[in-house]
Formats: structure tokens, sequence, C-alpha cells
């Protein structure tokens, strides 16, 4: 699994800037807090981050005591954090991941160091060998530079007098004496971690007024290079349009003077050739009388043809109605011829039998 986003928490702008630029090398989304409480006011508002590297010494709450409330809160207790710090000792980091640290990156961060403990914890992650969240029973956290020879269950009172020395009869066995020696080395103590922790803060204030004033002065000079680009680019723009300017109006007069002479060349052809001359209307009269000839002929030319074929039509439907007519004609000769023989056959079959009777003396 690759981790995708981080939360970086640190109170110096330069700090913060050089780390971020490293993990947005490596395609992460980075959010970033100035302290502890605002850290932990973005764990609380918005999304979980896959990691959060988070700084050792910072004023307020510290690394420890925000990796601590991480850690005791159960929804962020299982977000791995990775401590920035410049310790670099076995102790320290053993110390470390007792209160739920996951690893240490030492300041200020390398490529390399920040491959290999985000390569390691995309491992652990994604085979899911995370260490589990520190319990409530777990050694609390102590600085190292802090740590003073007393026994754990060690009580401190003063030194007793020479006197009363004599006068106790069974002091407490872990009872530690309030020596000068003890007490110098609480005061060591005290104004060492004093001294880091003021030193830390003027250091990260002095990273943070250089880092302001370089981001200012690149700004500066950032605003300075784009107006210089900007009037460069002006300056070659006009001399360019001005140049071109020239250029244009050299063209301008070169092709106007080509049509100019073109055109007179044009009228010259057109004058030359304008209106029908005599030869042109002579051809167009030719022209037309031909046409009118080739129609007369034509026209006559359909005009004999279809006379010829109105005779022959002609010819052949009076042929056709004497023929009808002969054909009538012969029929009804034909039908008298029939009837005249028909009445002479019964007048001589009547005559006939007349006389056979008149002969047979039917009429005596």
């Amino acid at each position: 699994m690759a981790i995708k986003n981080a939360l970086l928490v640190d109170d110096s702008k330069v700090a913060r800037f050089a780390l971020s630029k490293l993990l947005e090398s490596r395609d992460m989304e980075v959010n970033m807090a100035g302290s502890a409480e605002e850290a932990l006011d973005f764990l609380n508002s918005h999304g979980r981050p896959d990691v959060i590297f988070m700084d050792h010494l910072m004023p307020g709450m510290n690394g420890v005591e925000a990796t601590k409330a991480i850690k005791g809160n159960p929804e962020t207790a299982s977000i791995p954090i990775i401590m920035c710090t410049s310790k670099k000792s076995s102790s320290f980091m053993e110390e470390a991941r007792n209160f739920g640290v996951y690893n240490i990156l030492t300041k200020p961060p390398q490529t390399e160091g920040l491959k290999e403990v985000l390569d390691q914890l995309a491992s652990d992650v994604t085979g899911g060998t995370l260490p589990e969240p520190p319990t409530e029973s777990a050694s609390a956290y102590v600085d190292e530079d802090e740590l003073l020879n007393v026994p754990a269950d060690a009580s401190v009172e003063l030194s007793p007098k020479t006197g009363d020395s004599a006068g106790r009869g069974n002091p407490q066995a872990n009872v530690v004496p309030l020596t000068s020696e003890l007490i110098e080395q609480i005061a060591r103590s005290a104004v060492k971690t004093h001294i880091n922790n003021r030193l830390h803060e003027l250091l990260s204030s002095l990273f943070d007024e250089q880092f302001d004033h370089l981001k200012r002065a690149l700004d500066e000079s950032r605003s300075k290079q784009d107006a210089a680009i900007e009037e460069r680019l002006n300056a070659v723009t006009e001399m360019v349009e001005e140049r071109t300017r020239s250029l244009r109006d050299d063209v301008a007069a070169e092709v106007n003077l080509n049509l100019g002479s073109e055109l007179a060349v044009l009228k010259k052809e057109l004058k030359k050739n304008s209106g029908f001359t005599s030869d042109h209307m002579a051809e167009l009269k030719d022209h037309i009388t031909s046409v009118q000839t080739i129609d007369t002929e034509f026209w006559q030319t359909l005009q004999s043809e279809a006379i010829q074929q109105a005779h022959e039509i002609s010819r052949e439907t009076a042929e056709d109605i004497a023929q009808r007519t002969i054909d009538l004609f012969v029929a009804q000769q034909r039908s008298a011829a029939s009837r005249v023989y028909t009445i002479g056959l019964a007048v001589s079959l009547g005559i006939f039998s007349v006389g056979i009777a008149w002969l047979s003396g039917l009429f005596g």
C-alpha cells in the first residue's frame, strides 16, 4: 500500500518547507500545522492522514506530548508517527518507540533517509506489521539529557545537621539527601533544558525570518524579472510593429502599382474590343440569314411531307369506302336475286299445280 498523504507538524517554516518539498517529490499530498495544538485540531476536523511527521521540540505542547495525545485517542491511535529530531542515540529511539513513535527521522531530513523510512512504513502497512499503540502502563518518556542519577522510588529531603544524625533511629533507606551537588545537578539540567528550548525558539524564529526574507527577495526578484521581461517584450513588440508598418506600406504601394498597371492594360484591351464592328454585323446578318434559310427549307420539307401523307391517307380511305360500298352492293344484289328466284319458283310451282289439277279433271 502506497503512502499517499501526510501531516507535517513543525513550528519552523523552513523545516516545513524543506520536508514538504521532499514529500511532494514522491507524489504525496502534504498538509502542514505550525504547532501540536493545530495538529490536534486538524485531526479532529479533517480526514485521517497516512502518516504524521512530528517535530520533537516545539513551544507549548512538544512533540512527545502531542504523540501521547494522538496515541491516547482511539480514533487516531493507529496513525503511524515519525519523530523529526536531531537526536540519534539508540536509547532515545527506544524510549520514543515506547510512547508510540513509529520511527525517527533525523534533522535536517535527507532524501535517502526519508525514502528508507517511507518504504519501511509502506511494507509494514501492507504486511500488517505496524506496532500496536502503547498502553497506559508503558514507561513514561524521559529525556536522556535530563536523566539524573536518582533511584526511581527515591524521595528527597534536606541534608540533616551533624547533631541530628545520632538522634534519628532508622532513617529511610531510599531517602536521598538534598546536597549541594544534587541541587547543582538539578539546576544545570533545568538551565540546560531552558537554554535548549530558548535556542530552539530563537533558531526557529531566525529561520522563519530568513525564510520570509528570502521569500520576499525571491518574490521581488521574480516581480522585477517579470516587469523587465514585460518591458522588453513591449519594446520588441513596438519595434516589430514599426518595422512591419513600413513593410506593409511598401507592400501596399507595390501592390497598388501592379494593380494600376494591370487595370490600365485591361482597359486598353476593353477599349480595343468594345462594341460591334461592321464585320461583326455582317457575320451576324449572314448567320441570321442562314438560320432563316434552314428554317424555311425545314418547314417546306415538313409541309410537303404532311401533304403527301394526307393524300395517301385520303386515297386509302377512299379505296376502303369504295370497297365497302361494292361489297354492300354485291350483297344486296345477291339478296334481291335470291328473292326473285324464290318468287319465280313459287309461281312456277303454283302454275304447275294448277295444270296438274286441270289435267286431272278437278276443274271439270
